[in-house]
């Protein structure tokens, strides 16, 4: 894989949210796995950069995706995750993560926002309390959720099996 330019150190990105705070921007952080990739991610990534000027997405690491999913998962490793999100024009920045939470990534950036899917409620969202503490917003983007990867990967062995055919 060439360069991936959207994908950037966290002491990048603290530098990009230092200038976009200085140019009076908007800058709103979203995250997740985003493993098996569909329609929801997408929406849920274009609200999220809908409601701000720049958009910087923490994506889980492979060790972290495991942590949070268990031993089958990550489906597509941490590259390849990052090379698709890299070619999705509503997002600006991406960090790799190791945490199960994004709640170092909101103290070290305190964007203006902190954006999280329709499977969560302003209430359940992991990181609140660390929002609130640092007055970032949390929005839930996107629309009501419909889709999940562990659906696709349910849909998959039910269609499919361990036969392997298509």
């Amino acid at each position: 894989m060439g360069k991936l330019q959207k994908v950037i150190s966290l002491d990048e990105a603290r530098r990009i949210r230092e200038e976009m705070r200085t140019r009076g921007k908007r800058v709103v952080f979203a995250n997740g796995c985003f493993d098996i990739l569909h329609g929801g991610h997408i929406s849920y990534l274009a609200d999220a950069r809908a409601y701000g000027d720049c958009l910087i997405v923490g994506v889980n690491s492979d060790a972290s995706e495991r942590g949070l999913k268990g031993p089958s998962r990550p489906i597509y490793k941490e590259d390849e995750r990052l090379a698709i999100l890299n070619a999705i024009r509503y997002i600006d920045y991406i960090v790799l993560f190791d945490e199960l939470t994004a709640e170092h990534l909101l103290r070290e950036l305190r964007p203006d926002v902190h954006a999280k899917g329709t499977d969560y409620t302003k209430e359940t969202v992991p990181e609140k309390e660390i929002a609130r503490e640092l007055g970032i917003e949390v929005y839930i983007a996107g629309p009501p959720k419909e889709n999940a990867s562990r659906g696709v990967v349910a849909t998959v062995l039910e269609r499919y099996g361990n036969d392997g055919k298509s």
